[in-house]
């Protein structure tokens, strides 16, 4: 009996780490319940979006970098994101409507998922090709954006209202995020056939099909949505708002 309880002690007790990194790594390595339950497509998607995390940081930390040192006056964003309506100069507008379209089609896309693991194929689909629309929208806008802009003198090298890193910055970030925007667009049409055509029922065999009766690839393009969409409040707030 002594011997037994001794015994659970000794396997109780936690080993000793090794020191430095090398010991956080082997702790970290030895752990299998933060990704045992975990799908190869999700944790790859959170990779990913962990990188991407890194890259709009630097864009945006390099806009406010430029913005805080540059000694010529910054463009007054009100005045240049205005659009003049039934003669009335509304400041901000279409950017506000922009981001009411964004935000809405975060609220489809998790209605999707839940509808995907409901395996409810019609409902799935109408909520990611509603989703899709909305993606599609924010870009015809955004396009509309750039239109006007460019019309108006900006250019990635100077505008008219003042510091010349403004037209650059603009570019740069709501360009690479109106990329993401597309991709996630096209990605979304091609589930949400395959949603419809029941591929994940009968499991056909194809790109982005899964295992019958898993409908987990519609919550891993939910993931890749969510974050441009949280990108997009980032954005909205440091370059539109300050």
């Amino acid at each position: 009996m002594h011997q037994s309880t001794q015994t659970q002690t000794q396997i109780s007790e936690p080993l000793p780490l090794k020191p430095g990194m090398s010991g956080f790594a082997a702790d970290w390595a030895s752990d299998q319940r933060a990704f045992k339950n975990v799908s190869w497509g999700k944790a790859m998607m959170w990779i990913f979006l962990l990188s991407d995390t890194f890259v709009f940081g630097c864009f945006l930390l390099a806009y406010m970098t430029a913005r805080m040192s540059t000694t010529v006056p910054w463009p007054n964003p009100s005045e240049v994101f205005a659009l003049t309506i039934a003669g009335h100069h509304i400041p901000l507008i279409l950017i506000a409507i922009m981001t009411f379209v964004l935000i809405s089609s975060s609220g489809t896309m998790a209605m999707a998922v839940n509808y995907g693991y409901r395996r409810d194929r019609r409902m799935t689909a109408i909520l990611m090709l509603v989703t899709a629309f909305f993606g599609a929208t924010f870009v015809g806008m955004q396009a509309f954006e750039w239109s006007k802009l460019i019309s108006e003198g900006v250019r990635p090298w100077g505008n008219p209202w003042g510091a010349a890193q403004f037209g650059s910055s603009f570019f740069m970030i709501t360009g690479f995020h109106g990329t993401h925007v597309t991709i996630g667009v096209i990605f979304l049409l091609i589930i949400a056939r395959k949603v419809w055509r029941g591929d994940f029922d009968q499991e056909r065999r194809g790109f982005f099909t899964s295992r019958k009766g898993r409908y987990e690839i519609v919550e891993i393009t939910g993931l890749y949505w969510h974050f441009v969409d949280l990108v997009w409040v980032f954005i909205f707030a440091f370059f539109y708002l300050w």
